[in-house]
């Protein structure tokens, strides 16, 4: 039987656009900082692109500052506010792995103080409660995923960009697997957003920090003045291409992505007839996501039984599912019950309605079979 490939919030399949597109400028020569006629080539490859990704976004150009990838966007981000003066870290807890790590560093090496806010079942942080902490203290960089990486649960924003404003912080938004899944508008929702190409269809290596609001950003990699400056070193002309084309190509996805919220509803109701619990109840949930756990189930032995069965899932962010290790999105959530058996399954732009289907028989097959063996081991 085909496989089935739902771990698309890990990375999506390459599209056959942006594959078409890498191959024809690989073949190609050019430096784009070079003037003559195959640098200047080089060059409108690469703006073409920047062009492609503001649009996705409802961005300038000018604010598209490419990186070779969604963490490195979010290290570029924090460390340029940390030398821009902010005095304290207000980080959601669930945040993605590149985040939480990054913060702890600069927090040791700079001596600065982080607030950690609180996290509800649910998975969203209280507007009220980042209006609390920035109504009084030093200047602070708030930073809230807008869409988790794990369980797919979406902030309130623009609400919590709106009291980041009010108060004049520095909000930074790990958008990486919002974008090119639900319609986003970056010029209202904070001042520095991180994007991923791979995660839209696009290659991987390559990413972008969309500075919305105009704040001052710091090098970390000096050198030739790439990128305005920010990001030293020769443009990965090909990979910036594809990011282009992929972004170009999610703008005409939305549709589609929006249909796949069924399939996944669906598929849920299945596993929770079966002893699952959705992860997120009650929450705004990507249309591509289903995070559900059992508490008896360990999540590497669930991915393991689906991977032999051809269908292929993750237990949680991709930089840290490698590990054996409960799941530190739910133990943020107040759901350290269900922090060991939790498994994430997302769609992307080639999923269908079977892919789903298949999932879920596949799931309730084998936690079936986990069972029974667990009871015959009892008795």
């Amino acid at each position: 039987m085909t496989a089935v490939y739902l771990d698309n919030n890990a990375t999506a399949p390459l599209r056959p656009q942006v594959l078409a597109m890498m191959t024809g400028v690989l073949a190609e020569v050019g430096n784009p900082s070079s003037i003559h006629a195959s640098g200047r080539k080089a060059r409108a490859r690469v703006e073409t692109a920047r062009g492609q990704v503001a649009a996705l976004v409802g961005a300038s150009a000018q604010d598209v500052t490419f990186t070779g990838s969604g963490t490195e966007a979010n290290a570029l981000a924090i460390h340029s506010a940390v030398a821009a003066g902010v005095r304290r870290l207000i980080v959601n807890p669930a945040e993605h792995p590149s985040v939480l790590e990054t913060v702890r560093a600069v927090s040791s090496s700079a001596g600065l103080p982080v607030e950690w806010l609180t996290v509800g079942e649910s998975g969203l942080v209280a507007v009220d409660e980042i209006g609390e902490r920035l109504q009084s203290g030093d200047p602070a960089l708030v930073i809230v995923q807008f869409a988790n990486s794990e369980t797919g649960v979406v902030q309130t924003f623009p609400e919590v960009a709106d009291v980041c404003r009010r108060f004049g912080a520095w909000l930074h938004v790990d958008a990486v697997q919002a974008v090119g899944r639900i319609p986003t508008e970056a010029a209202r929702m904070g001042d520095t957003w991180a994007l991923s190409a791979h995660k839209l269809g696009g290659p991987q290596g390559i990413g972008a920090l969309v500075n919305i609001t105009g704040r001052t950003l710091s090098a970390d990699v000096r050198g030739g003045g790439q990128e305005r400056g920010l990001r030293a070193g020769t443009e990965n002309v090909a990979a910036i291409a594809g990011f282009g084309a992929a972004a170009e190509a999610a703008m005409g996805d939305f549709d589609a992505i929006a249909r796949q919220q069924p399939w996944r509803d669906a598929a849920l109701a299945r596993m929770e007839a079966a002893g699952a619990e959705a992860i997120g109840p009650g929450s705004w949930v990507l249309p591509n996501v289903l995070s559900a756990a059992v508490e008896d189930w360990p999540s590497t032995m669930q991915v393991m039984a689906l991977d032999l069965a051809g269908v292929m899932v993750s237990a949680g962010s991709a930089c840290s599912s490698g590990k054996v290790a409960r799941s530190p999105v739910l133990e943020a959530m107040g759901q350290s019950r269900l922090s060991g058996g939790v498994i994430r399954a997302s769609g992307g732009w080639a999923t269908t309605e079977a892919d789903w289907v298949r999932f879920a028989d596949v799931w309730i097959e084998a936690y079936g079979a986990f069972r029974a063996r667990r009871q015959e081991r009892a008795a």
